[in-house]
């Protein structure tokens, strides 16, 4: 069942929860919404597993490009724990999820139990970032959900074995149907705030991540990945010896974390929380 809070700012934020447990706060990627973590939620079993929209995603209400920022929605984050009555957190971020868990880290470590994090990293490979540009924010061109399904399939690189049931329910997700044809689930105006962050200079956030080196970390890494590499997984072991690492075949960014080698991972770092 949909809930709803409001942030500080007046922007009418919605969220689920489900199960009983250490809480397990899952954060979607960029354009993102709940959904992304429905094909692993009935493998989250003895935690209570919360999902949220941030602002201008899902069932959330749009504030505007200016604040779609990662601080803001890692600040978000925070008052829904605070919302809830919950002093500490695991996180699960998938993409953009992830680098809001590292900004938690710094902003409130000791509200985090651990961090597992869906293909991302401290580095953001640059290419899979223009790949993202050259979407986000547009109206979808196809004609219903099975065409939108067939180019999701065609646009995202390093997938193998994905079948068409899943592309379609990933259709469904991200787009949805009107009588003005389909819409995206989320506010256009994100793609300024991405225009924006591109234009950035980049952040170095290894020390955010050096941050969690006595917490739990999990990596779940697509084999094929094009914004977290093989070279920056290998710094990120070598920096936390006790992370814990799953690379899955076939996989993009980013897995759809039901696959066997994610939900390995996800199990073993469930085991590693406090």
């Amino acid at each position: 069942m949909t809930e709803f809070f409001t942030a500080a700012d007046g922007t009418r934020l919605a969220f689920d929860r489900q199960g009983e447990g250490t809480a397990l706060l899952c954060l979607p990627g960029l354009t993102r919404n709940r959904a992304d973590f429905d094909y692993v939620r009935p493998y989250l079993t003895g935690v209570q597993v919360i999902r949220m929209d941030y602002r201008g995603r899902g069932s959330s209400a749009w504030s505007g490009a200016a604040s779609y920022t990662v601080l803001q929605e890692a600040q978000d984050a925070m008052a829904l724990l605070d919302h809830l009555g919950i002093a500490r957190a695991a996180i699960m971020g998938t993409s953009r999820g992830g680098l809001i868990g590292l900004f938690l880290a710094h902003l409130a470590k000791l509200r985090l139990l651990g961090l597992c994090l869906n293909d991302i990293g401290p580095v953001v490979e640059r290419g899979g970032v223009e790949r993202i540009a050259t979407y986000i924010g547009r109206r979808p061109l196809a004609h219903d959900l099975v065409d939108y399904a067939h180019r999701l399939a065609q646009a995202n690189p390093g997938f193998a074995n994905v079948p068409d049931e899943r592309w379609l329910a990933e259709a469904a997700h991200q787009v949805r149907a009107t009588g003005d044809g389909l819409q995206l689930s989320y506010d256009p105006a994100l793609r300024e705030a991405f225009t924006a962050g591109m234009q950035a200079p980049s952040a170095d956030l290894w020390p955010l991540f050096d941050l969690c080196i006595d917490l739990p970390v999990a990596v779940i890494r697509g084999a094929n990945s094009d914004l977290l590499s093989a070279e920056t997984l290998t710094e990120m072991q070598r920096r936390h010896p006790d992370l814990i690492q799953a690379t899955v075949p076939d996989r993009g960014h980013v897995p759809f974390l039901d696959e066997p080698e994610s939900l390995a991972g996800l199990r073993a770092f469930l085991k590693a929380l406090p």
